[in-house]
């Protein structure tokens, strides 16, 4: 195609008009920077209590004290800052993939900018292969086809044809050329349309962010209110201000779990980076965590459930029918008749059949280091795919001679080549247009008139194929004495059946996401027929079909009700998509949502969690997920669903021991006062086991492997706590326990002195600590069942934590700093004998249960 000889903009004019209109780029992303991703470390409610800790351990002289919670404050902040900026920086990366350029006339002159360049009344060219820069309006094309995938989420490229049909941002040329206006740039444009409504959606915080708020807010209260008051009945008692708010700072201290933090930002991030060795990108700590929890899993359907690349499935012929193998570009595979592997010397219909499929046409297939490419219009790359797998020879450079190209009245292309036997005109396209010019069949050897029989038998076939979402593309032939030969008289050769194939590991990851209770809707801009096939190839197997204008017609009680069933939804547009997804949150459900295209962007930030493919996704896109997937590759989603629940169940693990270990520490703290003895443990001693040993530990436990059946269990509700009832119980038990026991330590050894009956206690306490880690390892399963040495950290964890008490109690600087004097055998002897029994009855209980469930079963 020839300019149409318009000099385009001067220099003056885009001047002017980008003042007005401003660069055709959206505006940046709300990327946070270093210092705002450092404050965020700090908003955390228990965060803020240390904070407060460490000052006022300061003000009273405590520096020791204030320095290890600080050191626990800046730990946290650290590994929260590196995880967060490292995926920021790796978003960052991904972008600066993506420098578009623009080929546009200007003062008469043809040249290359980059697009964001682009004013409103630049004149643009098009060609196969470049990205839509801004919408536009056609002044002239040929054979134009453009992918509109990443708008509208349709699968099948669409003609466009000059003039005033329009082409948008975002888009991408498949076939044919065109000259074309600028209309709009940067935001005004539809993809820029569509990223402003994910802009107006508010970032949401995640499950565990809520619930860890909770807890911290529940843990403060609680803090404040027991320390103040112990400390008020100290002072009314007649005790000293000064031990009583020591006394006070140490309960504080005991009931604020200070290595929580530290722990469970330790344990996402271990939980991120073992996604990213999977390829997946947590954008924020707790995203893994929240898709654990997820109840619904919203499925865009191009280039998510599917490859995105078409391929040819099925051939009818008046003769014969055909099946087909392989997927995508990739020529492995082969052609079926009757079961049977056939090529083209075998065949001399299918012979004609593929010399049309792979003549016709402007596509081009080439290998690569890194395996299979294509070049022009999927429908096409298709066809010339399926010759491949036939053994078709490829035709010589310049074998078309004369072209008619296709347009959308039409709906066929047509071409002149040479052959031995001389001239022959090609053609393909929509069945009912080839058969309008079709007066001869190929059926056997020899080519006979078509019947109208034969015109039922072949819109049979087309019906058939369409019913199960295949895009059916009829083929014929004729000679010819000319090159300026005319579509008629033709010679009707069969149909071939493509479709978008779904991903070889969809269904089984589907199967794995509904065994383990999540629900999977398709929510797909595509057509309700091809929707729905590949919803049965993946085991979808929706009842009911909605498409978007269906679905804008419901009123928002009627499409939860419909939501109560499995279903799919088709030809939904960006709105109606946030609508379904907030229709289920409403229903109390945990919506993850996932997609590549700048359509599905307001969903996917909408959603509890955004699942963005890395690939292929739009910019917008990975800018409003929570996960995005640097494989593109669904299973991914199960795997991080996994991981999600294996991190939820070892935060709830390590909660649980953290806080019955600081429980144990209030109890005797609390009856000690009561009782009116001296202090039991010393604020040192109390930092240096919520600190130092039982953040160890717990870092350890936070390392648990997964269950055996913990992708068997539904999914948790959205209110599920941490803690809950059952939670408050085992630390209730935890705690009586063990401070009943270090209190007995205390009181029974006070003969032999207050310091080795402080440091006695102090040791008992460690080691109660350390027992009971067994009975948190699973909450439901005895060890012996999950394995006494499967978790090799755990035990190292135990083994190091246990030498540094050791070391606390005879190495004597660490007796200086915590106050402690040696202690001998017997005392050893009887700490030993009160843990025992943390670690023999949890293990008795469970066992039972355990039995119980296998009887019941």
């Amino acid at each position: 195609m020839q300019a149409t000889g318009r000099q385009g903009l001067s220099a003056a004019e885009v001047a002017a008009r980008r003042a007005k209109a401003g660069w055709n780029a959206l505006p940046d992303p709300s990327v946070a920077g270093p210092w705002t991703i450092l404050a965020r470390q700090f908003s955390s409610f228990l965060i803020l209590i240390l904070v407060i800790a460490a000052a006022v351990a300061l003000v009273l002289g405590e520096r020791i004290d204030a320095a290890a919670i600080g050191l626990v404050v800046v730990l946290n902040a650290a590994l929260g800052f590196v995880q967060e900026w490292r995926a920021e920086t790796a978003l960052a990366a991904l972008r600066s993939l993506m420098a578009p350029k623009a080929t546009v006339i200007r003062e008469g002159r043809e040249e290359v900018i980059p697009a964001r360049e682009l004013v409103p009344g630049d004149l643009i060219l098009l060609e196969t292969g470049d990205t839509v820069p801004a919408d536009a309006t056609l002044d002239e094309s040929v054979s134009l086809r453009v992918d509109e995938s990443v708008l509208t989420g349709e699968s099948v490229p669409v003609s466009k044809g000059a003039p005033s049909s329009v082409v948008f941002s975002g888009t991408a040329i498949v076939a044919g050329r065109a000259e074309a206006e600028v209309t709009a740039t940067g935001a005004a444009t539809e993809f820029g349309q569509i990223a402003g409504l994910t802009g107006g959606t508010a970032q949401h915080k995640t499950h565990l962010e809520r619930h860890l708020g909770r807890l911290a807010t529940q843990l403060g209260l609680a803090a404040l209110a027991i320390a103040s008051g112990i400390a008020l009945l100290g002072l009314a008692l007649g005790r000293d201000m000064t031990e009583m708010l020591m006394t006070g700072l140490s309960l504080a201290v005991a009931i604020v779990p200070e290595g929580l933090p530290a722990v469970v930002t330790i344990t996402l991030a271990l939980g991120a980076a073992a996604m990213v060795r999977q390829h997946a990108l947590a954008r924020r700590l707790q995203a893994i965590e929240t898709l654990g929890a997820a109840s619904v899993i919203c499925t865009d359907k191009t280039g998510t459930l599917t490859e995105n690349k078409m391929t040819a499935t099925d051939i009818w012929t008046p003769a014969q029918r055909y099946t087909v193998t392989g997927t995508g570009y990739d020529p492995t595979g082969h052609i079926a008749r009757d079961g049977a592997r056939i090529r083209v010397t075998d065949d001399p219909v299918l012979a004609d059949l593929l010399r049309v499929a792979i003549g016709c046409t402007h596509a081009r297939l080439t290998r690569g280091p890194s395996g299979w490419t294509m070049a022009g219009a999927p429908t096409e790359a298709a066809l010339v795919t399926l010759a491949y797998k036939g053994w078709q020879p490829v035709p010589p450079e310049g074998a078309i001679l004369a072209e008619i190209p296709f347009d959308s009245d039409r709906k066929r292309m047509s071409v002149v080549v040479r052959d031995a036997g001389g001239l022959r005109l090609l053609m393909k396209g929509a069945p009912e247009a080839v058969s309008a010019v079709s007066t001869r069949v190929r059926d056997g050897a020899e080519a006979r008139e078509m019947t109208d029989a034969d015109r039922a038998a072949m819109r049979a076939a087309y019906e058939g194929m369409a019913e199960r979402g295949l895009r059916v593309i009829a083929l014929a032939d004729r000679e010819t004495d000319k090159i300026a030969a005319e579509e008629a008289g033709m010679t009707f050769l069969g149909l071939v059946g493509l479709i978008d194939p779904p991903r070889a590991e969809v269904q089984a990851a589907i199967g794995q996401a509904r065994s383990a209770a999540i629900r999977v809707l398709m929510v797909t801009g595509d057509s309700p027929v091809t929707a729905r096939a590949i919803a049965d190839q993946v085991g979808l197997a929706p009842a009911e079909t909605l498409t978007g204008d269906a679905l804008e017609a419901l009123s928002d009680a009627e499409l939860a009700r419909r939501l109560e069933h499995d279903i799919l939804f088709a030809r939904t547009r960006p709105a109606e998509k946030m609508r379904i997804v907030r229709a289920l949150q409403s229903r109390a459900q945990i919506v993850a949502m996932t997609g590549d295209g700048v359509n599905d962007a307001p969903a996917l930030k909408q959603a509890d969690i955004g699942v963005a493919m890395g690939i292929r996704g739009t910019d917008v896109a990975r800018e409003a997920a929570d996960l995005v997937l640097l494989d593109d590759n669904f299973a991914t989603i199960v795997a991080a669903i996994g991981e999600g629940r294996r991190q939820f169940a070892n935060i709830r693990k390590f909660v649980r021991y953290l806080l019955s270990s600081n429980a144990g520490e209030i109890v005797a703290l609390v009856v000690n006062i009561a009782l009116g003895g001296p202090l039991i443990f010393l604020a040192t001693q109390i930092l240096w086991m919520n600190l130092v040993t039982d953040g160890v530990t717990a870092v350890a436990l936070g390392l648990e492997k997964a269950e055996p059946d913990h992708m068997e269990e539904p999914p948790r509700g959205r209110d599920a706590p941490i803690l809950g009832w059952a939670g408050i119980g085992t630390i209730a038990l935890f705690g009586l326990y063990s401070g009943s026991a270090s209190l007995w330590l205390f009181f029974s050894l006070q003969e032999h002195g207050v310091e080795l009956a402080r440091t006695a206690a102090f040791t008992g306490m460690v080691v109660f600590e350390k027992v009971s880690v067994f009975a948190f390892r699973s909450l439901h399963a005895p060890c012996w069942r999950i394995g006494w040495l499967s978790n090799p950290l755990l035990l190292l964890a135990l083994t190091a934590t246990m030498g540094m008490q050791a070391l606390a109690v005879y190495w004597p600087p660490l007796q200086v700093l915590l106050h402690t004097v040696p202690i001998g055998w017997a005392e050893w002897q009887l700490i030993l004998a009160l843990a025992l029994p943390l670690l023999v009855v949890p293990e008795l209980v469970k066992t039972g249960w355990h039995l119980r469930a296998q009887r019941t079963r």
